[in-house]
């Protein structure tokens, strides 16, 4: 018995090291690739105009420790731009990751938003847990808001674990609606509009393959291949790779009694609105991979139950090549009681679905099958690089075509 355990903790080690290089593999692509001159290059930290063959220049400002501003290069435009799009990275991301999109929603959106790429979580920090990169996130964004009071409202982008450290963070910047003076003849004393997130209202809150459900659950980590003995192990050494992150995502967290981070973030805690907060948006939508996402499951990034998961054929559109499924789900409220008793892992994920659910929600469901770069389907799905991921162009393109201003 002992024999198997050790084979199983050492499997388990293997696959999730097997999961970590990838990571550093792209990386160093990444430094590679920035690395060669491919024209005159100004400060980093100054502006500069860029554009690709799309069409359309847009303009970047770094600003030291608060992220990559970027807008269009026409004044006129970006002057009358009031709608801030936070992008937010996955694990061991930078903001070099959203450079494609954030210049496409520039591009298409030129005269409507204005696209903050966050760096205050960058490469090793995102392994400092969701909440310390959620407090960060939060702290990121005010600073941005109050040097930019033209902004009236506010979006979401993020990707992978980036997602939870964007619910987390909107829990920490919720604000509540303003109660409405008493009426002396009895009429209702609550202002019924939704609460704002930092002050602003809330429009899109959009995630692309994030782990909504931990990564415990079976299959929710496709590259440990389904096998319960081997995700079992993997719940109790995913910390020495991806650090107090890991050990949350796979619902191992349970600190002075209290349940899992992630089943406390599916109700309002204390000063944390993570349900308000959510609610406050007009849409939330779920991007996700149907296969070869190695990463997170379809399951997870999805919010669905297995039973729930549909059937799919082939594209929806010539548009969107790679957009196999849509559907809008109603928020239910048959779910409304969440118990935070720490349970089997089983029923922390059914709490957590019950909850979310309560929300609606558009979910986007995406394949490269067909694809040569399907083994990457994580990175694809957000163009993490114009260049090694540029199948996933139109699952960008599908996202500003029903981004709402």
């Amino acid at each position: 018995m002992l024999l198997l355990y050790t084979y199983l903790f050492l499997l388990s080690l293997l696959s999730l090291t097997l999961i970590f290089f990838p990571f550093l593999f792209w990386k160093l692509i990444y430094l590679f690739s920035s690395s060669i001159p491919r024209s005159s290059s100004p400060n980093p930290n100054s502006a500069k105009t860029m554009g690709n063959e799309r069409g359309g220049g847009v303009r970047s400002e770094g600003s030291g420790n608060g992220g990559v501003d970027v807008w269009s290069s026409d004044s006129a435009s970006s002057s009358s731009a009031d709608h801030l799009v936070v992008m937010v990275h996955g694990i061991l991301g930078s903001t070099a990751n959203w450079k494609y999109a954030a210049n496409q929603f520039v591009q298409k959106l030129p005269d409507k938003v204005i696209v903050h790429c966050s760096e205050r979580n960058m490469y090793k920090l995102t392994l400092d847990g969701i909440e310390v990169m959620g407090e960060r996130l939060a702290e990121e964004v005010t600073e941005v808001v109050n040097r930019r009071p033209e902004i009236q409202r506010i979006s979401f982008v993020a990707h992978s674990v980036g997602g939870l450290v964007a619910r987390y963070a909107i829990g920490r910047l919720y604000r509540a609606p303003r109660q409405k003076p008493e009426d002396p003849f009895g009429g209702a004393s609550d202002d019924s509009s939704k609460g704002t997130i930092c002050g602003l209202e809330a429009m899109n809150f959009i995630t692309i393959a994030s782990p909504h459900l931990g990564s415990r659950g079976n299959g929710q980590v496709p590259f440990l291949f389904g096998v319960p003995a081997i995700e079992k192990v993997a719940s109790y050494v995913s910390h020495w790779i991806f650090g107090r992150t890991g050990t949350q995502l796979f619902l191992a967290d349970v600190d002075q009694g209290k349940p899992p981070l992630l089943l406390q973030m599916v109700e309002d805690c204390g000063e944390l609105h993570f349900m308000s907060a959510l609610k406050a948006f007009k849409r939330r939508v779920a991007y996700s991979n149907v296969g070869y996402d190695h990463i997170v499951g379809w399951r997870t990034s999805s919010i669905r139950r297995n039973s729930e998961l549909p059937k799919w054929e082939g594209s929806l559109s010539g548009k969107y090549p790679h957009v196999v499924y849509e559907e809008f789900s109603k928020g239910s409220e048959k779910s409304a009681n969440v118990s935070l008793e720490v349970d089997n892992h089983d029923m922390l994920e059914e709490k957590m679905l019950n909850a979310l659910t309560r929300l609606s929600w558009e979910r986007v469901d995406v394949s490269f099958h067909n694809s040569i770069q399907r083994f990457d389907a994580h990175n694809v799905i957000q163009v993490k690089d114009d260049f090694i991921h540029s199948e996933g162009a139109d699952v960008i393109w599908h996202m500003i075509d029903h981004f709402i201003t």
